[in-house]
């Protein structure tokens, strides 16, 4: 089996991947080693950036988030039972972020591969990455039962943190650069219209918590619990108990309670791979790459990704020049870098840690004092949350 780009991984960054090298007319060939039916109902994450947004659009992806996304024009930070509001398009010129979770951006982008582009092959494991100093990389992979070899001129390694691609860059040109946090995302699903209509980031003593939806019927809401913790651990009621407390403002706002449909626990981490590149096999999204969710930035890196190297892609079939894809690593890592940087001031500001000392506390609410009174402050996080130039 032959094609020009093979693609390890049927997430967001490999099916966007795939949709722009179609529209470039560059060939691929996706492989993903789980089912369909997973694949459309990995719950990850639900907040598309600006640039996001548009690419989809642009790629003739977007009718259906047009449709049914929520355009959300700035969050709101709670701190000390206050509430400040942070006015997205006002701050940054007009950009804004949308609520459209990754699973429908998935569902989305799989029906447009299997309608109009290339092979995508579902329940089809890559084994690994062989030659990818040469000129015809290959990755052998497991279909069906059967073994078989995609030959390829590119790799791109879209497989996630535990994927096969980024083995294959060799210990003695890799790099890596990861922080653990103590303390984890507790994470609900609810059939509860949401409490507010944007997203609200609560500091409070006992921890952080955010509420987010996932429409305008469905919640999704977070609460900080100790790094370790199983979902099984919390009750319902006392999750809700938790969240009042956490939410609580000076004046009569109030969270709705409705029922619990999911429960699940998600670790934090920051993690960054150097280089994305190695000969002929690029590392994509959570391949080569980890943040925190509090500044909403994992799927988004990953469109910034895939939109550099489509770029690059199609500059060098234009052209014959390899300019743009030798840069695509510090290409891509400049605006890593700057999401790392955002995501972990996002989550030291917001979240309480065991060890914290009262004077932690205060230096906390003392950069939440500057974000509420300061416009220069308040536009530096509106700029990163809404997105950071692609490419």
């Amino acid at each position: 089996m032959r094609t020009t780009v093979g693609i390890i991984g049927a997430g967001p960054a490999g099916l966007l991947l795939a949709r722009l090298l179609h529209r470039a007319g560059i060939e691929s060939v996706v492989l993903e080693s789980r089912d369909r039916a997973y694949v459309e109902r990995r719950q990850r994450a639900g907040i598309l950036e600006q640039g996001t947004v548009d690419v989809l659009r642009a790629a003739r992806a977007g009718e259906r988030m047009d449709r049914e996304g929520l355009r959300h024009d700035g969050i709101e930070l709670r701190f000390g039972r206050r509430r400040h509001r942070v006015d997205f398009p006002g701050l940054t010129g007009g950009r804004s972020v949308t609520v459209y979770a990754q699973t429908e951006v998935c569902k989305d982008l799989i029906a447009l591969q299997l309608k109009e582009g290339g092979p995508l092959l579902f329940e089809a494991e890559a084994l690994g990455v062989e030659g990818a100093e040469g000129d015809r990389p290959r990755i052998p992979f497991r279909h069906q039962g059967r073994e078989d070899v995609l030959e390829c001129e590119y790799v791109v390694g879209c497989d996630g943190f535990w994927g096969v691609a980024r083995k294959a860059v060799p210990a003695g040109v890799s790099r890596v650069f990861e922080r653990s946090y103590p303390y984890a995302w507790l994470g609900v699903l609810a059939d509860v219209a949401p409490s507010h209509d944007e997203l609200v980031y609560a500091r409070h003593e006992r921890g952080f918590a955010l509420l987010s939806m996932r429409s305008p019927a469905v919640s999704r809401l977070y609460l900080q619990v100790p790094a370790g913790t199983e979902a099984g651990q919390w009750g319902d009621e006392e999750i809700w108990d938790e969240l009042e407390r956490r939410l609580e403002t000076d004046d009569d706002w109030r969270l709705e309670r409705g029922p619990l449909t999911q429960k699940s626990v998600t670790p934090m981490r920051s993690f960054v791979h150097e280089p994305m590149r190695h000969g002929r096999l690029f590392l994509a999204g959570d391949a080569a790459h980890i943040v925190p969710p509090t500044g909403a930035k994992g799927l988004n890196l990953a469109v910034g990704d895939v939109v550099t190297l489509a770029r690059a892609l199609a500059h060098e079939r234009q052209t014959g020049s390899p300019e743009l894809l030798d840069a695509y690593s510090a290409t891509c890592l400049r605006r890593v870098w700057q999401a790392e940087r955002f995501s972990y001031d996002m989550t030291t500001l917001l979240h309480r840690a065991p060890d914290d000392t009262p004077f932690d506390a205060r230096l906390q609410l003392a950069r939440l004092e500057r974000i509420a009174s300061s416009r220069a402050a308040e536009t530096d996080l509106a700029e990163a949350y809404t997105g950071f130039p692609l490419g």
